[in-house]
């Protein structure tokens, strides 16, 4: 099943405007730093535990001004940010956190015009992080498998006025993807290395593919399997973010992080015909080197000891010097 991305308002004509009008997404942040993110709708009423905004009172007013509730709270009125939209989506799974999709974005080389397909849409955070960076001449293509968490991406998609950037597809990835020649692929599935072939097929030549991974077991399986096939540039990467306390007297970092989020890794697709032993990484020659050095080694020991068993000689015999 495929769905073609619908109209709706984009986000920058709010920008442009700095004027909130219906139909308008805003980030409404109360003095106690509780954020709503809301779609301006004549009549509709937001209920906070600062008391009753009325969308109405929003129309007209100017993005970073402040609005008062009907208990006279204030809330600063700002224009979400991409971050703003991630964090506020409806979740039906785990979703890929801002640092990690704004990386994403940057390694694999995404601009306005590119061509990318995600397997594992996910509640659509990742998705909305793509189609913000190839919009607006772009195409995000994204599978999911399960169309319940399917139809929940569609609609956080909508929600935020990207879901005319992006073709979804509920479809299992097995044979393989729809489009051919993309600019870039990103898999966010548990054994993405039973999917290569199909991922190079759907690459164009040079093209970036990149995936996420929680353990270590997953990327060393993963980089067996990109040994063994048309994939060069292999890189493993994570990302740790620290926050600091933005207090200028006591600037210092916050008590708490996160430790973990996931691994990256990076390759890009190269023809078939070419040996890819050849383009490992400095890294992988050297182990492999070690390997039959070590492999070498071993043998030699074996048929010393065999040879002394057989009465030759304890020592070996050394080159004489001239």
């Amino acid at each position: 099943m495929s769905i073609q991305g619908m109209s709706t308002q984009s986000i920058s004509t709010q920008r442009e405007a700095n004027m909130i009008a219906a139909g308008d997404l805003v980030l409404l942040i109360t003095l106690d730093s509780k954020e709503f993110l809301v779609t301006v709708k004549p009549e509709q009423v937001l209920h906070t535990h600062r008391g009753r905004f009325q969308h109405d009172s929003l129309v007209g007013q100017t993005f970073g001004a402040t609005v008062n509730s009907e208990l006279g709270h204030p809330a600063l009125m700002l224009a979400p940010s991409l971050p703003d939209l991630m964090r506020h989506i409806r979740r039906g799974t785990q979703v890929i956190y801002a640092k990690d999709a704004a990386y994403l974005v940057h390694r694999l080389g995404l601009h306005a015009g590119s061509t990318v397909i995600e397997a594992g849409t996910g509640s659509g955070a990742l998705t909305m992080a793509l189609a913000w960076a190839v919009a607006p001449t772009g195409r995000v293509y994204t599978y999911e498998v399960r169309s319940d968490t399917f139809e929940l991406a569609r609609k956080n998609l909508a929600r935020v006025g990207l879901l005319q950037h992006v073709d979804m597809h509920c479809a299992s990835i097995d044979e393989g993807f729809a489009q051919t020649g993309v600019d870039a692929l990103f898999l966010d599935v548990r054994e993405p290395w039973r999917y290569l072939a199909q991922v190079h097929a759907a690459l164009r030549p040079g093209g970036q593919f990149a995936c996420l991974l929680p353990t270590t077991n997953q990327v060393t399986d993963l980089l067996r399997s990109l040994d063994q096939s048309p994939f060069a540039g292999v890189a493993v990467e994570e990302l740790l973010l620290r926050r600091y306390k933005p207090v200028p007297d006591r600037l210092r970092p916050e008590d708490e992080m996160i430790g973990h989020t996931g691994y990256l890794l990076f390759a890009r697709a190269i023809s078939s015909s070419i040996d890819t032993q050849q383009w490992l990484s400095r890294d992988r020659k050297r182990y492999r080197a070690r390997q039959r050095a070590a492999v070498a080694i071993k043998a030699e020991e074996k048929r010393r000891a065999q040879e002394i068993a057989d009465g030759g000689p304890k020592y070996p015999r050394l080159p004489l010097p001239g």
